[in-house]
């Protein structure tokens, strides 16, 4: 009996420690955010910093996913910008894509349980950031930058676009789902060989 706890804690804090170190990964991706010129309006950032929490939602389960998501914000916030808004609207999307696609993972392991979960947790993390902008994100920036200049920086792009909705439909919907997908692509070449390592199994 003794044996089997101290197994279980033992298992406990491994994944303790890798999902802090996922994290961690996450929270130094974030930082390298980069802008996507003719596609996307110069104040829409591209980062990776979901590919940790996705790999530990499939290898750890859909909390440590939530919890990479929640520790590259807290820490994200020691440098913010938008008052905290941009880092919950991050968590909110983040969560909407792990939890999904480790909850599906956890039912299915297989392969293509892993690419069903993932899917769907990126075409669910692209629908909710329009709601997520039009509600959270740019009321706040619209006191740093009028909304005029806003749809403006659309309508650079695409001059059809004629108020947020249809920037946020257009725009940040997709580009959150290729953003997932780039996630997806990453954790499918390399989870085979790291999983072993992060379960402790190497």
């Amino acid at each position: 009996m003794m044996n089997e706890t101290a197994a279980v804690s033992k298992v406990n804090v491994r994944k303790i420690t890798v999902t802090a170190m996922l994290g961690a990964l996450a929270t130094i991706l974030m930082f390298f955010e980069f802008s996507v010129p003719f596609i996307m309006p110069g104040f829409i950032k591209m980062d990776f910093s979901e590919l940790p929490a996705l790999i530990a939602a499939f290898s750890m389960g859909p909390v440590s996913g939530i919890a990479v998501c929640f520790i590259k914000n807290i820490v994200n916030l020691l440098h913010t910008t938008s008052g905290g808004v941009g880092e919950i609207s991050n968590f909110i999307l983040g969560v909407c894509f792990v939890l999904p696609a480790g909850l599906i993972y956890k039912r299915n392991k297989s392969q293509k349980g892993a690419l069903i979960g993932a899917l769907t947790g990126a075409v669910i993390m692209a629908v909710v950031s329009v709601f997520s902008n039009y509600f959270i994100v740019y009321p706040v920036y619209e006191n740093f930058m009028p909304m005029e200049a806003i749809i403006g920086a659309y309508q650079a792009i695409n001059h059809n676009v004629r108020n947020l909705w249809d920037a946020l439909i257009w725009f940040n919907m997709p580009f959150t789902f290729v953003k997932g997908m780039f996630s997806v692509v990453i954790t499918f070449l390399v989870y085979k060989r790291i999983s072993p390592i992060l379960k402790g199994k190497h």
